[in-house]
């Protein structure tokens, strides 16, 4: 899809051709375009097909507001969820947004959402720079560079914010430009084509930054491939009064600012992205590879974990996990926890130990409920064998068995296969190390007291 396409979708004949395609959802792609030929030209009915299939996609990202909005399928696959960008739009700005339900559904074996405990209080907002205006008074100007699709400026303006968004790319912004007009939010954004890095974000309250992942050999994991580098964005940084940067969750810890907030969000048990939060202060990028620092907000690290939808927050207190022997229970902590370096976190709320120092599963003696980890029951634990794997198995009827590793060079697939495995019951094969030790253990779930 090009921008004349796409400009074309947005005249009263294209919205028909889009309402048509809409209609024609399910419908065998060869029999919908050749129906919709009959009307319409061949570049507006691809136009219209391609955003029609983008929209179904969206809905587990933006839920019902897919149906109004309009993608490209880069500009959704690096969008911020909706339940994710109303979190963090609450952090900025304090607003109490309520926070969108896309449609999925939980990960399987994970912990529910609980009620929040008072150590497990919602995250505070970031404190306000000296000079910053409240909401009340018009709202944060928020300058929002490489803005994709809008996922996260369409929050910022429900929380109040006023949003100036820059993309480099016309069709971006065009698509963006659209979804703001679509969700009645235009009067609080405003979105041109730039570079980033010709931002003043001087000029504002707040600076927002997702940098692309994406290049011509697919995903980046690597920051200073982002687009903008790294080393640009570092930049826009130093110039802010305060900035909130979405990175990958797998962002090495040696390209995080000194004395920044990194936080990793967890949707239903399922790592989405890290947010790194710089207050006012920051000038400038140090370290010789301009990997790390923002040398006015010098000082380590914070650390912090959020589940969704629940709105649970760990941050980092020192706390370090003793190691023991394997107990009843064993406890996988949420992803977020771990990509926060907050096993200690959880195994002081589950009084939990490590049977293992240099692996993230936590051991213990009480059936603990907490969102923060997944817990199971210890039926049999051996080293680990192929012949007695199978045959432990065997012995308790299991037929279906989810099996989960950490530190184990097996092969999980080619394992289920060798396993050859028949009976009526189902379980959990844990392979790891106990100990120093390749060990596996055979357990059941166990639901929340």
């Amino acid at each position: 899809m090009d921008l004349d396409a796409f400009t074309e979708l947005l005249t009263s004949r294209g919205r028909r051709a889009l309402e048509e395609a809409r209609e024609l959802r399910g419908a065998d792609p060869v029999a919908a375009a050749t129906r919709l030929r009959r009307t319409y030209d061949a570049a507006l009915v691809s136009a219209a097909l391609t955003q029609t299939a983008l929209r179904e996609r969206a809905r587990a990202k933006f839920g019902a507001d897919a149906e109004l909005m309009f993608f490209t399928p880069h500009g959704l696959e690096q969008a911020t969820r909706a339940d994710v960008a109303a979190h963090r739009a609450r952090r900025l700005t304090g607003c109490a947004l309520p926070a969108p339900a896309p449609d999925t559904l939980p990960a399987p074996n994970t912990a529910p959402d609980m009620a929040p405990t008072p150590d497990m209080a919602p995250a505070p907002d970031m404190a306000p720079a000296r000079d910053v205006a409240p909401a009340s008074a018009g709202g944060l100007r928020v300058v929002d560079v490489c803005c994709g699709v809008g996922g996260d400026f369409l929050a910022l303006a429900r929380a109040g914010c006023v949003v100036d968004a820059v993309d480099a790319d016309p069709l971006t912004v065009a698509v963006a430009r659209a979804n703001a007009e679509a969700l009645g939010l235009a009067d609080r954004i405003t979105v041109r084509v730039a570079d980033a890095a010709s931002v003043r974000p001087e000029d504002h309250d707040v600076l927002f930054a997702d940098p692309a992942r994406r290049g011509a050999r697919g995903r980046t994991f690597d920051p200073l491939a982002y687009s903008p580098p790294w080393p640009v964005v570092l930049d826009l940084v130093a110039r802010s009064r305060r900035a909130c940067l979405k990175v990958a969750p797998g962002i090495p810890y040696a390209f995080i600012p000194d004395g920044a907030e990194a936080e990793w969000v967890s949707v239903r048990g399922e790592v989405k992205e890290a947010s790194l939060w710089i207050a006012s202060g920051a000038s400038g990028a140090s370290g010789a590879s301009g990997a790390s620092g923002a040398s006015g907000a010098s000082g380590p690290v914070a650390r912090r974990a959020t589940l969704l939808p629940g709105g649970h927050t760990l941050a980092a207190t020192g706390a370090a996990a003793p190691v023991g022997p394997l107990g009843r229970y064993v406890y996988e902590p949420d992803g977020a926890a771990i990509r926060a370096h907050l096993v200690g976190e959880v195994a002081e709320l589950v009084g939990g130990r490590l049977p293992d120092p240099m692996i993230a599963y936590i051991t213990g003696d009480e059936p603990v409920d907490t969102p923060w980890a997944a817990r199971y029951e210890v039926a049999e634990a051996l080293p680990f064998s192929l012949k007695r794997l199978r045959a432990a198995l065997r012995e308790r009827h299991i037929g279906n068995v989810t099996i989960k590793k950490r530190a184990s060079a097996v092969d999980i697939e080619r394992l289920r296969a060798d396993l050859r495995l028949s009976g009526d019951k189902s379980g959990v094969v844990i392979l790891t190390r106990v100990l120093d030790k390749p060990s596996a253990l055979i357990c059941h779930p166990t639901p929340p007291a």
